[in-house]
This record gives structure tokens, sequence and C-alpha cells, in this order.
């Protein structure tokens, strides 16, 4: 296959650990005989730096002519007093409301490998991590009005969190048939006892699930949820929520595992297109110091392949050799443990290349 992907390096070790992530992709495309096209955009600050905006808009025509995108992570404190309609975050709203990316998908699996670097006691992690937060990205307060004015002579801001039904809908059904292709059990977080839009969100997902009778769904509450991810992480399959509580619980998930450095993540459009990132910041503090951790963007390339080109073995692939490194004993300073082997971005990244290499 021929393949288009629009990489977004970004800012901080963003451009160090989308290196190595084509670096592998590279090995991939060599072993199954494809061809993959890069396309290199600026987003973020980076964009800011350079262009006074954080992503221009032939930037933008080049994400939506790509067949997938690849993005490393944006911002960092040196943009902070940037106004807010030209932050480097408002790059990555845009990108996910004109590609229409609705729908992200942020799996938590605890790698053998790594328990014991989860802060987790190992009788609670004992039974395995292995669940899917399914979060809808365009909707919510992140997408409502904003707003800052004085009143009775002080500040007031207002943000407005809305949701649509047909916005519900269409997360929800992304769930439920991720639960089918999973261990069939669905759970739906909402703050339905204080929110009418978590009440809408609560009716439209009990009407959705009356049409599929094979998964197993419940609802819980947001904080109830953050408290049972502690306590019994082994409970959940999939969690599907709104965009605010997503991101929370979506980041209070990825340390069960360890580091946030091993999650990666989907965020995928009613088509085939998508972006595929790691759920982990810029850390401008590692920034070009061969320290940060590559395999959350590595294993997002993988997700890439699953997801937009329907190239299994080729993600297989890529998450066998992530292992065959583990087991090897190869640790960023994330992961560090006793007894293993330090490695720095781009070692860790080579590690992965070779690796797939040697896999019949």
């Amino acid at each position: 296959m021929n393949k288009t992907i629009a990489i977004l390096p970004g800012d901080g070790i963003g451009p160090e650990i989308i290196a190595e992530a084509v670096k592998v992709l590279d090995v991939i495309a060599a072993k199954y005989g494809h061809t993959f096209d890069y396309q290199t955009v600026d987003i973020g600050g980076c964009a800011i730096d350079r262009y006074g905006v954080p992503i221009l808009e032939e930037g933008m025509a080049t994400c939506k002519a790509a067949d997938s995108v690849l993005l490393g992570a944006v911002g960092g404190p040196k943009w902070d007093s940037c106004p807010p309609d030209i932050r480097p975050e408002r790059a990555l709203l845009a990108v996910r409301k004109e590609l229409g990316l609705f729908a992200n998908l942020r799996p938590t699996r605890l790698f053998p490998q790594l328990a014991a670097a989860s802060p987790l006691r190992e009788e609670t992690i004992g039974q395995g991590v292995d669940l899917m937060i399914v979060r809808e990205l365009t909707g919510g307060v992140y997408f409502g009005t904003h707003t800052t004015e004085t009143v009775d002579g002080e500040p007031k801001a207002t943000d407005i969190m809305a949701y649509a039904e047909h916005e519900i809908e269409r997360i929800g059904r992304v769930a439920f048939e991720t639960a089918r292709k999973r261990r069939g059990n669905l759970i739906s977080v909402d703050k339905a006892n204080v929110l009418d839009t978590s009440r809408l969100w609560r009716a439209t997902m009990h009407r959705l699930s009356a049409e599929y009778p094979d998964v197993q769904y419940s609802d819980m509450l947001v904080d109830a949820t953050a408290m049972q991810l502690i306590r019994n992480p082994s409970q959940f399959d999939v969690i599907v929520t709104e965009n605010l509580f997503g991101d929370i619980l979506s980041d209070e998930a990825s340390m069960l595992t360890g580091s946030i450095g091993m999650m990666p993540s989907a965020s995928l459009s009613s088509g085939t297109l998508g972006m595929y990132e790691p759920i982990h910041g810029s850390a401008p503090d590692l920034a070009g110091q061969d320290k940060a951790n590559p395999l959350g963007t590595i294993l997002s390339a993988a997700m890439m392949l699953r997801y937009a080109f329907s190239m299994a073995a080729e993600a297989d692939a890529i998450e066998c050799a992530v292992h065959m490194v583990l087991d090897a004993g190869y640790r960023t300073g994330d992961i560090m443990q006793e007894g293993c082997t330090p490695v720095g971005c781009a070692q860790m990244g080579t590690l992965v290349a070779d690796a797939i290499t040697q896999i019949g």
C-alpha cells in the first residue's frame, strides 16, 4: 500500500518521539512492502514562533488531504502568555473540528513487565489492567462559549457545556461497537445527579443500549468512576464519557500503568481519517536531552496502522516488538527498574525497529 501520513512533531519532546515512530514505520514499510509518504506540518508553539498562528491554513489542508495524521505534542510555558485564540492548544481543537475527529480512543493496558512501576499495590492490579476509554472529543465545555466579564466590580468567567442528542448518539455507537470487539462490557460515565447535559447523555445511552443486547451496559457517576479506577481497575472493559470527564479520567487511568509515556491514543472521524498521538504532553523540561519515552508514540503508530490502514499484522508486529524490548530489560528513565538497562529515546526507538526485523 501507498499511504500519505501528515506528521505533526509539535513542541518540546514532540520532534524526538515522532522521529522514533517514523523510524519504526520505515522498518514496517520495508518489511511488508508498503510506501509511506510523510508530509511534515508545523503545529503549536513552533508554528506561533514562525508564523504567528498555531497552524497555517496550508498545514490544515495537508492534514485533510492525508490518509492519516501522526502527532507528537504541543504547548509549553513559553506560550502561556499568548492570547487564548492563538495558544498552541487551539491548533489541536481546530484539527479535531476540521477533520471531524469526534471519538477519542485511549487504551490503558498494564504491560506485565512494568507491573512494579504501577503506583498501585500488587494485589490491586494482580488481575491486570486492560481497559478502553472512549471520549467524546468535539463537544462539551471545551467547544462551548467562553466569556470573561466584569460584574459588580469583579471579574466573572463563564464556560458553557452543551451537548446535542446526535453528538451523544454517535459517540455512544462507537463505544458499543468497541465493547463488542472486546469483552462486551460498557460503562457510561456522567454526572446525571447534577448536570442537564448528563441527564440527556444518560437517556440517550439507555435508548442505544436496547440496540446492543449482547453488550452488558451500566451507568456510573464520574466521581465514583475516579474512585473505582484506583480501587478495582480490572472491573473496567470500555468506558464512554464526555469530553471534560474523559480528559481527566484517561490521564488518571494512564498512571495505573506506571507511566503516561506508555499510552497511545486514536482520534477518529466517521470515515477512515484519524489522528494518532501519545496522551502525554510536550515535557519541555526533557526536550533535546534524549530522555523521552517514545513508546507511547510508537504504539500510537501501531493504532494508526490498525484503525486507519487495516494493517493488523503490521500493528501486531510493532506491539510484539515493544514486548520483546521490555522483556529484554530495556527502559527509559520514566519506567526504569532495578536490574534493567537504561536507554535514551533514540536507542529505544532503534531497539523496537530492530526487534521488528526479527519477527517471522
